[in-house]
């Protein structure tokens, strides 16, 4: 069973439908969406992780002697960590719906899907980039991205 937190990570399926690609043109027009929800993105993973800290240490502090340890904040904490989860989810959904493929919800790295000269590959573009500038190959990743102007 595959289990996914968005339907952007979930395996190719068997219908031999290609996926979209995406122009250059296409990808930084789409950027007046995708930028805000990126932006949302950034900030519930951002929350996220600073919930789940203050939770682990609130956890090593009960599991230390527990004194003075408020256990209303360790609920508080959860229900912050579940909604923040939840905002990443939807926002990262919200991305895929528009056809990018979150890489990085920490840095607010998306890609979508194109073909460069031929060959299939991402239009690369992170979050504080004013337009889509880069490409890669499919296994090159983040570390792999090429101008796309020579």
């Amino acid at each position: 069973m595959d289990i996914s937190l968005t339907g952007g990570h979930l395996p190719l399926d068997d219908t031999e439908v290609a996926p979209r690609h995406f122009t250059r043109e296409e990808a930084n027009e789409l950027l007046a969406q995708v930028r805000p929800l990126t932006e949302q993105l950034v900030e519930h993973r951002a929350a996220l992780v600073a919930a789940q800290s203050e939770r682990t240490q609130l956890a090593l502090q009960i599991a230390g002697n527990g004194g003075g340890v408020d256990v209303t904040g360790a609920a508080a904490l959860d229900e912050q960590i579940a909604r923040e989860h939840a905002g990443v989810a939807r926002s990262a959904n919200a991305i895929h719906e528009l056809g990018g493929v979150v890489k990085d919800a920490g840095t607010g790295l998306v890609d979508f899907p194109a073909q460069v000269d031929g060959v299939e590959a991402f239009l690369c573009w992170r979050l504080g980039e004013d337009e889509i500038a880069y490409w890669h190959g499919l296994d090159d990743g983040f570390p792999g991205r090429k101008p796309l102007d020579p």
